[in-house]
């Protein structure tokens, strides 16, 4: 929807100027499978997550009332099966309640499927309104008949949820929207029965953060299963800033917490030069379950970016410059991280920038050096939207906006392949001859 460190070595890195190259990137041919999961009310902003059997669990939010986020399961190389909307049993006393907001999936080593969502609480007599953060847990993901069951985790006003899973530790971080920027983290120790909230990603980072409202862009996060570490992303904006104007988010860092949430030490990723923004839309964190390298991407809205740690993130690689053309220009990345293979996603153009000419595609890039080398490949030769793709959330111009604020990328752990979740709006129309964005999967 969107809108402790050791400070002193901290600031030291912040004021070496950033080492940028291109990656060792390379075109070849990888080819997908590209599935359009249509619906009659369309879908946006797909998040995908693959359990260790191979279960898929896809979520998408509704394009159309009565909006809902929308829900598919089934087995990697299989069509899923749509299993309805997940986020529309949620009810509060005296309110009408819409889903579909911003949403995330994972699935947990034990199979368990959850979920969360952003959900609007219209409270009778429909003039007030509460934006709340939802957990839902939907029993085994592999199941034929999947039953989901949702409660509401945070009324305070809240923005752009994140969930993963630690077995049965369950972590959800969200925007507390309404009174700050900071990035609140909420912990379930049953799978997802009571929560409790601990502590906040972003740390004292001094005139990097601040404290001042809308200071940062929060990507999602991450739990190593297997070391039960858990990393979260986010640019950073400047102090000064107060609602409604300029933001620069030109640092990326990732925090990282050893003891399940409650304290987190935060590493400076990248500083980009005066005046650019690495939140195009937002910075993105993955951890390799097998080896535990932790890997980040980001785009300033020219190019994406990666950058490697092998120490659980208490340092980080020079950043590279992964697409080339003829993804020229290259935004929204997501990236997933098995057995040594990272793959990156990222939209992309041939155009020098993001125009009304600009022709975009799906773009897929892998490595297996750790960002030494990268081979880059398109996912669909035929076009996904055509035009601006706008990234500054809801100020967008109507139309600019159908594919909302991410896509997504996970790895099959029987397989080792690719499934690709994207939004293509180029496929059908609505009623009123206006594009309607669709859910395509696209597997290796």
């Amino acid at each position: 929807m969107r809108v402790h460190t050791q400070l002193a070595g901290l600031l030291v890195f912040a004021l070496i100027a950033p080492i940028l190259t291109s990656a060792a990137t390379t075109n070849a041919t990888v080819t997908f499978n590209n599935v359009p999961l249509t619906t009659a009310q369309g879908s946006s902003e797909p998040s995908i997550s693959i359990g260790s059997d191979g279960t898929m669990a896809i979520d998408a939010l509704g394009w159309l009332f009565p909006f809902g986020t929308q829900l598919w399961t089934g087995h990697y190389g299989s069509t899923p099966t749509l299993r309805g909307a997940v986020d529309s049993a949620i009810q509060k006393a005296n309110a009408v309640e819409f889903g579909g907001g911003d949403a995330d999936v994972s699935i947990s080593s034990d199979g368990t499927l959850h979920l969360t969502t952003l959900v609007i609480l219209i409270n009778k007599p429909f003039r007030a309104a509460q934006i709340a953060v939802s957990a839902i847990n939907c029993g085994q993901a592999s199941s034929a008949n999947i039953t989901c069951a949702a409660q509401i985790v945070d009324l305070a006003g809240n923005d752009r949820p994140w969930i993963t899973t630690d077995g049965s530790i369950i972590y959800i971080s969200y925007h507390d929207a309404k009174n700050s920027s900071l990035i609140r983290v909420q912990r379930s120790e049953n799978s997802g029965v009571s929560w409790t909230r601990v502590g906040d990603p972003v740390v004292g980072q001094g005139s990097t953060t601040g404290s001042s409202t809308f200071n940062n862009i929060a990507g999602p996060i991450v739990a190593d299963s297997a070391s039960h570490a858990v990393y979260d992303v986010y640019a950073a904006g400047q102090t000064g800033i107060t609602k409604a104007k300029t933001t620069d988010f030109r640092k990326v860092f990732v925090s990282r917490s050893f003891d399940f949430g409650k304290s987190w030490t935060a590493a400076l990723v990248y500083s980009g030069p005066a005046g650019t923004t690495n939140g195009n839309v937002f910075p993105v964190v993955a951890t390799d379950p097998v080896t535990h390298a932790v890997y980040a991407s980001w785009s300033d809205g020219s190019n994406t970016f990666f950058s490697a740690s092998t120490d659980n993130g208490a340092t980080w690689s020079p950043a590279v410059i992964v697409n080339i053309a003829p993804a020229t220009t290259a935004i929204f990345p997501w990236i997933a991280a098995y057995n040594g293979t990272v793959d990156v996603v990222y939209y992309g153009t041939s155009s020098s920038s993001n125009t009304n000419t600009a022709s975009w595609n799906v773009y897929f890039a892998q490595t297996t050096n750790n960002g030494a080398s990268f081979i880059q490949s398109v996912v669909d030769s035929t076009a996904n939207h055509t035009g601006v793709i706008c990234t500054q959330g809801t100020a967008c111009a109507p139309g600019t906006r159908n594919l909302l604020d991410l896509f997504e990328v996970a790895i099959d752990p029987p397989t080792g392949k690719a499934a690709i979740v994207y939004v293509n709006d180029l496929l059908t129309p609505d009623v009123s001859g206006n594009r309607l964005p669709q859910t395509v999967l696209a597997q290796q």
